[in-house]
């Protein structure tokens, strides 16, 4: 027998429980089953070995045995390797697992039949333009749908008057079993899609789906401040089913862009091109707004990109009462070009600051300062060092 430790094989520690010892199986016989790494030698072989533990530890008395002798002691007490007991219990939990990770077409399953599955899900969705004045605002939008609905002909069946013929690849069982040395593992039957069943002649009417279309046509109340891939259910709206029923319809929504309004959630920026003149001097100016105008006071000497915020001028919360705000951020705009006047004007203006109006030089004369400043401390250190 080869020697490799129960406990580290299933990651747990010598004094879990039978509960922890179970979880620790099924997360570890999750990992490494052949099914989930086809063709890996090693995954199999830690398969086998996960399987060996949990015979072991899940069993109070060989346990016992374990943590006092070791597999030594498994050995001479008759134990080598599998002892061909009934494993349909770790087979039940394993397959559970399988089926929550890969739904119930996956393999271990108990019951030799299946009940046929529905040819198609109750709910759909639905795509929705809207402009951004209807997202906004809300509107009423006629939806021209195309719904599923189960063919009476065959029963949803897909087959001829409903007779479907057993399947002669897995016998009706919905799986096919196969053998990996001394393991035997169920796989969904890849002739009838683990349905037992087959369409020996399809039916006329849907050409074997199962379900027809039916078009409708109806109309919706779009909420305010719907935005981008919001989701609208409509009750009874979906495909309708064998038992009459219908399922539910989901509208997702798609928002075109506006010119000139930039939506951020429930706020709303708009960008405000303010000419270079009125930023010395401040400003008030009108902007528009989602429901009017606003007045827009600029302080003097605002710099380019400064934000102002107009509260719950914004876009209403969809599935609320509060509003969002309006952000309005300028943009400073500068003159393409001058004439002679305009220039004349610039210059005048320009020299009337006097000094203030040439910083530059202030830099200027500062740095060189500093730069003297260097030469004449270098010119005190090599004279000292003469001395």
């Amino acid at each position: 027998m080869e020697h490799f430790d129960y406990y580290e094989i299933l990651e747990i520690s010598k004094t879990s429980d039978k509960e922890t010892i179970k979880k620790a199986y099924r997360k570890m016989a999750l990992k490494y089953h052949p099914d989930r790494n086809p063709d890996d030698e090693s995954a199999e072989e830690m398969f086998k070995r996960i399987n060996e533990a949990y015979e072991v530890l899940s069993d109070d008395s060989k346990r016992q045995i374990y943590d006092r002798y070791g597999k030594q002691g498994l050995e001479n007490n008759g134990f080598s390797g599998f002892s061909g007991k009934d494993f349909s219990d770790i087979f039940g939990d394993l397959g559970s697992i399988f089926e929550s990770a890969f739904g119930s077409g996956f393999g271990f399953s108990q019951s030799s039949r299946r009940e046929p599955r529905a040819k198609f899900n109750p709910d759909y969705l639905y795509k929705l333009d809207l402009s951004f004045k209807e997202a906004v605002f809300g509107c009423k939008k006629t939806i021209k749908t195309k719904y599923k609905s189960y063919c009476e002909d065959c029963n949803g069946s897909g087959a001829k008057d409903g007779n479907l013929e057993v399947c002669t690849e897995c016998g009706g069982k919905g799986q096919v079993f196969m053998r990996q040395g001394f393991m035997t593992f169920a796989q969904t039957c890849s002739k009838c899609s683990g349905e037992g069943r087959i369409i020996k002649e399809k039916c006329p009417k849907c050409k074997g789906e199962g379900f027809n279309f039916v078009e409708e046509s109806f109309e919706v109340a779009i909420p305010e401040g719907m935005d981008d891939e919001n989701r609208m259910r409509v009750v009874g709206r979906g495909n309708r089913q064998k038992n009459g029923s219908r399922g539910d319809l989901y509208i997702v929504t798609f928002v075109e862009h506006d010119d000139y309004f930039v939506r951020d959630g429930n706020d709303v920026y708009i960008e405000v091109p303010v000419f270079f003149t009125s930023i010395p001097l401040g400003a008030k100016i009108k902007i528009p707004s989602l429901r009017g105008e606003l007045e827009l006071q600029i302080p003097p000497n605002s710099q380019d990109g400064s934000r102002f915020v107009f509260n719950k001028e914004g876009i209403k919360e969809v599935n609320g009462r509060s509003y969002g705000n309006l952000i309005a951020v300028i943009r400073i705009v500068y003159p393409k070009q001058l004439n002679d006047e305009q220039k004349n004007l610039l210059l005048k203006l320009h020299n009337s600051f006097g000094y203030e109006s040439e910083p530059h030089k202030n830099l200027f004369e500062e740095c060189f300062d500093r730069i003297k400043n260097w030469f004449k401390t270098e010119v005190k250190t090599k004279s000292k060092k003469k001395k």
